[in-house]
């Protein structure tokens, strides 16, 4: 259990999503102890400016659409055996509606069933990084004796044991209450087809983290209790395959072919399944609203400079003349192009204080608000980069001459998160701890303007003068810098971060994390209380 002081309050991930997308993994886990909680996420982009970015190529409607943003509920954290026994558990709530009635509308079983399924993933995860732990720590500790791993790892084949009976116990029990509850009550064809793909979803999910912990056993010895281990952990495997061949589903795979459908089918069944833990988002653009106020302020000031030019003209001159001619168009020439100016100026000014996107965050059972997320966009001279930020990149000579000699362009997007702290512990039966934050960003535009990814360059051998080729890989280095910071009541963190993608024409080739997050200023209490009936903070 994390301290509410520390740093898992605000716990952040970045990481290549694929050839063409980065993620930003953000969760927002409140303490409590202030009914708000703020977070703030700054992330910088320094583009080589042979890329031929800026505001026109890459607007501000065009970022946003590139920008892809799910917010969903911090998945609930369950041990195997609090799912089994808690009171707050799926999947004894499941099993209390037998006998005393379903309690509520068909749609509440269903809720319930899903998020077993998402508490049951959740502890099958946390099962397989524990093993990967196990298998890390035998192989470390027989590389600094010299010898082979332990012959009887008790710590590691007690994990295992225990992680394969509550699995196959947790699918024993709800397999059973489904059936009994389509027996006794009348739940309707749709609730049935959801029960149904929820059981095969756990099955595929089992299968999926035990054939991976088999993976991650790949260096330990193949003899003895290992192999005994190996084929305890497969046997769990082959059964749950052979369930979901019985039942005539298709997600079974094959060792020939694409398995096209059991791709398919894996990823519909945990969208399916993890939607409840996704909530609503409501978008507005409250700067096009002033926006528009101070359009019409510039309207109304180069009126008054053509009026005021009119009244002039019309003191001293006759109306008739060619005098007050000339002067009442000059009036209007410069009053159309100072409009034009005083909106681009205060426009410029107001961008400075005002976010572009407002994102209100909303429980969709309860229709609560949760949250309000703030968003703003800058570029090129707008953006003001932060001294902390710039002593970040003065690591070397190219990066050094690259933010002098040689123009990039720098794009700022910043967000602000505000969290009701009170709020979440009334959401699922107070199991939900916080949010979790999602952001892909598409970089397909960056490639666009890129020379081809590989060349040829001539070769000429020492010995003989021969003439040859060597390939050459041509690549961009995109460095992305970040700034986190977190103000939870008593608590006050900042953090900087700073990655560089490496790119070509084909897209991300890999991600090199240049300055690790470190933290620039913490303020923590020792001890903090969590209110009654609050969850404390918890680490996955």
């Amino acid at each position: 259990m994390a301290n509410p002081g520390s740093a898992e309050l605000f716990d952040t991930k970045v990481e290549v999503h694929d050839r063409k997308q980065f993620e930003l993994k953000l969760e927002y886990q409140p303490s409590g102890t202030d009914p708000k909680s703020e977070y703030l996420v700054d992330t910088i982009f320094f583009i080589p400016r042979s890329l031929n970015i800026d505001a026109e190529t890459w607007s501000r409607d065009q970022f946003y659409a590139d920008l892809h943003n799910y917010v969903r509920l911090k998945t609930p954290v369950l041990s195997f055996d609090e799912i089994l026994t808690g009171s707050h558990s799926p999947l004894v709530q499941l099993e209390q509606r037998l006998p005393l009635g379903l309690m509520g509308p068909v749609s509440e079983v269903v809720y319930d069933a899903k998020m077993l399924a998402c508490v049951a993933r959740g502890a099958l995860r946390r099962f397989s990084r524990g093993m990967k732990k196990e298998c890390a720590h035998l192989l470390r500790g027989a590389e600094t004796e010299k010898c082979a791993p332990a012959e009887s790892p008790a710590h590691l084949m007690e994990l295992a044991r225990k992680s394969i009976n509550a699995s196959q116990e947790i699918l024993r029990r709800f397999r059973s209450t489904s059936a009994q509850l389509a027996e006794k009550y009348e739940l309707g064809e749709k609730a049935q087809a959801a029960l149904r793909l929820v059981d095969e979803y756990l099955s595929l999910t089992v299968e999926q983290f035990f054939r991976r912990i088999v993976v991650q056993m790949e260096s330990m010895p193949r003899s003895g209790v290992y192999v005994e281990l190996r084929r305890e952990l497969m046997d769990v495997v082959i059964t749950d395959e052979s369930y979901r061949r019985a039942k005539k589903w298709p997600s079974v795979l094959a060792a020939e072919g694409d398995n096209e459908e059991y791709s398919h089918r894996l990823g519909f069944l945990k969208k399916f399944c993890m939607n409840i833990l996704f909530l609503k988002v409501q978008r507005s653009s409250k700067r096009k609203a002033w926006e528009e106020v101070l359009f019409a302020i510039a309207a109304g000031g180069s009126m008054a400079f053509a009026l005021g030019v009119g009244l002039f003209a019309q003191s001293r001159y006759p109306q008739a003349s060619f005098n007050f001619f000339m002067l009442a168009v000059v009036g209007y020439m410069f009053k159309d192009r100072m409009k034009e100016a005083l909106r681009r100026i205060l426009a410029a000014y107001m961008g400075k204080f005002l976010y572009e996107r407002t994102t209100v965050i909303v429980d969709p059972v309860t229709q609560d608000d949760v949250g309000v997320c703030r968003e703003k966009l800058d570029y090129g001279d707008n953006v003001q980069v932060p001294p902390e930020i710039a002593k970040l990149r003065a690591q070397d000579d190219l990066v050094t001459v690259a933010q002098s000699e040689l123009s990039e362009t720098v794009i700022r997007y910043r967000k602000r998160i505000a969290l009701d702290s009170e709020m979440l512990p009334r959401i699922a039966d107070g199991i939900v701890s916080g949010v979790t934050d999602i952001i892909r960003l598409n970089i397909d535009r960056l490639l666009h303007d890129m020379d081809d990814p590989e060349y040829a360059l001539d070769y000429v051998d020492l010995e003989d003068f021969s003439v040859g080729k060597l390939q050459m890989a041509k690549s961009y280095r995109v460095d992305v810098a970040f700034r986190f910071a977190v103000d939870d009541g008593r608590h006050q963190r900042t953090t900087v971060r700073l990655v560089r993608f490496v790119l070509d024409r084909n897209g991300i080739k890999r991600m090199t994390d240049l300055v690790p997050e470190t933290v620039l200023t913490e303020s923590a209490p020792a001890h903090v209380t969590v209110p009654p009936g609050r969850p404390a903070p918890v680490t996955q």
